[in-house]
């Protein structure tokens, strides 16, 4: 049920789960019937019945090949979202354009036929590469920061975030994440929200599997974490969890951080749609810290950006969009589930003396949306922050 509040997005995706409940033999006669109505489109325009048959034949395939794929993916450990609403856009994607190619092939057949096939193929490839192979290419991306509070000349301070886990089980991603991570030495960790997804959000294997991921990783100055998105992490489950690993949780409030010669202020934020409330609750806990201080803020989303370059806060990481998660060459986010939609969508952005960075995350979307990545790493971030050369 839709709540007030609720963005778009996320509206949208709890309509896509509605088909995952769906039996396979209500939603099989689908692929036929639009495979049909393609190809007769076909014979008709062309007057030849043979490639009418040839474009329905070959829609009826790809339906096959798709439910296949989809269904592999939990078998094989990769992903664990239903396949009946994914494979429900896809046919109906397939249909659309075989029977839109149909309206230009009675002026070029062999034409129409040839870009639609390739059409088709493309769409094969982008689907397989998407749920297949992007997904567990983890990429670090790495910032540096230079500010004279800083130990000079010193060595940097070390950060590392992790954003949008959304762990439903482990997969060869979250395997491959513990080692990653130590091998870049970090001082601190800092968690930005979403750790389970959010179809398993209350599921005690994914549960169980989330303790076993963050068992694995550490740092001597700790690790830090604030909540993601309400619908997503529920604290009566993943307090409990934190409190036994020793994670420290930033509900609205400070932290000072001293390690050595490195001198900071944690202010860990609960995200809320509330932006005004969440702008006086950090302007609030802001009031506290000493003004001299290098202030890092940790919020689920890049939203409160205006907010806290007004406030002065030093340094921002956020995660939520996703990157996108699907791609364009050339124009990037699709959607970002942002107030700001591509304002910031992903990556590196400073205002005033504000640096904020907007994580991709690890994880995909959840309910019915298909586990896919589209020109949209998964990432790991470390971020320098360095003291300033001396005069």
């Amino acid at each position: 049920m839709k709540r007030p509040g609720d963005h778009p997005l996320h509206t949208l995706l709890l309509l896509t789960e509605r088909p995952g409940r769906w039996a396979a033999w209500q939603i099989a006669p689908l692929s036929p019937l639009l495979a049909a109505a393609a190809g007769w489109s076909w014979a008709h325009a062309t007057h030849r019945p043979v490639l009418g048959w040839a474009v329905a034949l070959g829609l009826v395939a790809l339906a096959l090949a798709d439910w296949a794929l989809l269904a592999s993916l939990p078998r094989q450990g990769l992903s664990f979202g239903p396949v009946q609403p994914p494979w429900l856009g896809l046919v109906l994607f397939r249909g659309l354009m075989a029977l839109l190619a149909a309206a230009v092939a009675g002026h070029g057949p062999l034409p129409a036929l040839i870009g639609l096939a390739l059409f088709q193929a493309g769409a094969s490839g982008l689907l397989a590469y998407g749920a297949l192979v992007e997904p567990f290419r983890l990429q670090v991306s790495r910032v540096e920061i230079s500010d004279a509070r800083f130990a000079n000349p010193g060595t940097p301070l070390r950060l590392v975030q992790l954003a949008d886990l959304h762990v439903e089980r482990l997969t060869r991603r979250e395997h491959a994440l513990p080692a990653l991570i130590a091998g870049l030495s970090p001082d601190l960790i800092l968690l930005t929200g979403d750790y389970l997804n959010t179809s398993y959000n209350a599921d005690p294997h994914a549960l169980a599997d989330l303790h076993r991921l963050l068992a694995q990783i550490g740092a001597p100055g700790g690790v830090y974490a604030v909540w993601g998105t309400a619908e997503v992490d529920l604290p009566e489950l993943l307090r409990p969890l934190f409190a036994e690993l020793g994670i420290t949780l930033l509900e609205d409030r400070a932290a000072e951080v001293v390690m050595g010669d490195h001198h900071l202020w944690l202010v860990g934020l609960s995200c809320t749609r509330d932006l005004a409330a969440a702008g006086q609750r950090l302007r609030t806990l802001l009031a506290g810290v000493p003004s001299e201080a290098f202030t890092l803020l940790l919020y689920h989303t890049p939203d409160l950006m205006p907010q806290a370059a007004s406030l002065g806060v030093d340094l921002y990481l956020a995660g939520h969009t996703h990157g996108g998660q699907w791609r364009l060459p050339g124009f990037g986010a699709i959607l970002t589930s942002s107030r700001y939609w591509k304002r910031y969508e992903a990556g590196h952005y400073q205002q005033n003396r504000t640096h904020l960075y907007v994580s991709r995350g690890l994880g995909m979307e959840g309910f019915g949306a298909p586990r896919l990545r589209l020109f949209c790493l998964p990432e790991v971030v470390l971020i320098e922050v360095r003291g300033t050369e001396g005069p």
